[in-house]
């Protein structure tokens, strides 16, 4: 396959017009705005659709009709940009729509900053939009995983019809590096049983709807819901276990962060300390069969993230707290460095 030298935010487009999306809305915010750049000169070409909404929640919502129709629909923004499209999302989850919504985080709360951050994992994996449902969120740590996680993302939405989310972050949006895209079926799954198309008297009418004003109906909605996600959470997770098969300290970290993280378990290794790598590629679902296999023979556990602390709830509770988990991190747009992150494996292995 080719190779390409992309900018993140650039790739994620162009993985998306090759996965098959046809509609594109979105609204401008610094540091994905050259995502929609890209799409806005890319996507008419592609013989798909672009605009920019008048805002987020106008561009959320053109998502839902559009993927009410059938065709694969995306959004992307950075995260003040998704807490306005919350609401849009929760809809999509209710009508059982598949969607993409990639975030290129920064730093907030508020305004915050444009530099990087991962403060939106609670966001993405825990409150993304009111009422009971969860949506698949991707974590990708390179310019090529970005691709192939469009793809898979895709892919995933449209098999179990529900949203899915490519949680990413202002360095990995700007950064650029080669990459290759992958041969796609964009037409894997049949949607003619839901699918609002037109029917010409043909069919039944579809109806797309998440209102049911009868309690018990929109109870047997939810927890069928349910039983889907339970199928995904045997099936769907993912993570890379880097010298985890003797390590006595476990660094757990996603995305961008991750990166920085592995140089840091290198240097320790160099240094006689037994670290590794625990990095989910699936922040939902999280990776409990993966994290316990990466921590067999861990004596401690780290969580490096560049936020005040989220994954590090779901590591505790994917090992049921049965060893110590500490936490490393920086925030505000900060981004770790390895020397921090190595003071930190040194100072738990009792060498600093």
């Amino acid at each position: 396959m080719e190779r390409n030298l992309m900018k993140g935010n650039e790739a994620l487009a162009e993985a998306a017009i090759r996965a098959g999306c046809k509609c594109f809305f979105g609204y401008p915010i610094t540091p994905q705005t050259e995502l929609a750049a890209y799409m806005a000169k890319r996507m008419h070409k592609a013989g798909g659709v672009f605009l920019q909404a008048e805002s987020e929640i106008a561009a959320i919502n053109m998502v839902l009709g559009a993927a009410s129709t059938g065709v694969r629909a995306m959004t992307s923004s950075s995260s003040p940009g998704i807490s306005l499209k919350s609401e849009g999302v929760s809809y999509i989850a209710g009508s059982d729509l598949p969607a993409v919504i990639i975030n290129v985080e920064r730093g907030g709360p508020g305004l915050g900053g444009i530099q990087p951050s991962q403060a939106d994992y609670w966001q993405a994996t825990k409150a993304l939009g009111h009422g009971d449902f969860q949506l698949l969120v991707y974590a990708p740590a390179s310019v090529q995983e970005m691709v192939d996680a469009v793809v898979t993302a895709f892919d995933r939405a449209d098999k179990y019809r529900m949203p899915a989310m490519i949680l990413a972050d202002g360095m990995l949006g700007q950064m650029m590096e080669p990459v290759e895209f992958p041969e796609i079926n964009p037409n894997a799954y049949d949607k003619s049983g839901w699918a609002t198309d037109g029917h010409k008297f043909k069919r039944e009418h579809h109806i797309i709807n998440s209102l049911y004003l009868k309690p018990d109906e929109l109870e047997k909605s939810i927890t069928d819901r349910y039983k889907k996600y339970d199928i995904i959470k045997e099936t769907e997770t993912d993570a890379e276990l880097y010298l985890t098969e003797d390590c006595d300290i476990l660094v757990c970290a996603f995305g961008a962060t991750a990166r920085v993280v592995k140089s840091a378990v290198n240097a320790a290794r160099a240094e006689g300390i037994k670290a590794g790598l625990f990095r989910p590629k699936t922040l939902w679902p999280f990776p409990v069969k993966e994290i316990n296999e990466a921590a067999k023979s861990a004596k401690k556990l780290l969580s490096v993230e560049m936020s005040m602390g989220q994954m590090i709830e779901d590591v505790k509770l994917a090992i049921n707290c049965s060893k110590p988990v500490e936490f490393f991190g920086r925030t505000g747009g900060v981004i770790p460095t390895p020397a921090e992150v190595l003071g930190e494996i040194k100072r738990m292995g009792g060498t600093l």
